[in-house]
């Protein structure tokens, strides 16, 4: 058999296409994931037993349980018991702001509570409000120290993206199904779509590295 380079070339532009698809639902899915996260994971450290509870079984029901059967329980399931339609794409986002709300929740934790309780007991005895001392002095220190586990779920998030062929969405990987399905080159096709996601993840590494320096603690 032959390596035929020339397959690669004429489906490089559609991969690229689902590359920028996949991209779009990582950066959305990542975004909400920490705003999901970042207030769960708050209660989780602050909350009341009212606040924790539901906080604790979101984060372990997430957790638990595969991000597929996740999104074919969006995709299929939701729109049936509540009614609504929903796309594909929408049904991937929503699916990674769910499941990596969960994974950030704990991370956002770990980073609150590595905080020495000295410094906010030095902000509330200077007067601060908890909001304040929570916003100024405990979150700029729990960020630095989520940088690196908050990194490597953003590599996470991409690779997961692939996941969502089963739903029909167009990301990378579906693309490459549907290319290797109408020319039948699955050595080159399947070659392409791997060294396509490690560059893309080794950019994303080197990046969040130089990141995690900068912002590292003196």
């Amino acid at each position: 058999m032959t390596f035929e380079w020339t397959a690669i070339v004429d489906a490089l532009p559609d991969l690229l296409q689902g590359l920028e698809l996949t991209m779009m639902i990582a950066l959305a899915g990542l975004a909400g994931g920490i705003v999901v996260g970042a207030l769960t994971g708050a209660l989780l450290t602050y909350g009341g037993w009212l606040a924790q509870a539901p906080a604790q079984i979101y984060v372990a029901l997430i957790r638990g349980t595969p991000i597929t059967v996740q999104v074919m329980f969006i995709y299929f399931a939701l729109p049936i018991l509540m009614n609504i339609r929903i796309s594909a794409t929408n049904a991937g986002i929503l699916t990674l702001i769910i499941n990596s709300g969960a994974y950030n929740a704990e991370i956002v934790r770990g980073a609150l509570e590595s905080v020495p309780t000295g410094l906010k007991e030095a902000g509330l005895s200077m007067g601060l409000s908890f909001r304040k001392v929570l916003a100024y002095v405990i979150a700029p220190l729990a960020v630095r120290r989520a940088l690196p586990a908050m990194g490597n779920q953003l590599v996470s998030v991409v690779k997961d993206t692939s996941i969502f062929l089963v739903i029909g969405v167009g990301e990378l990987t579906r693309r490459g199904q549907e290319i290797m399905s109408a020319n039948f080159r699955a050595v080159e096709i399947w070659t392409a779509v791997a060294v396509i996601y490690l560059i893309v993840i080794s950019i994303l590494a080197v990046s969040l590295r130089f990141i995690e320096r900068a912002a590292r603690l003196p």
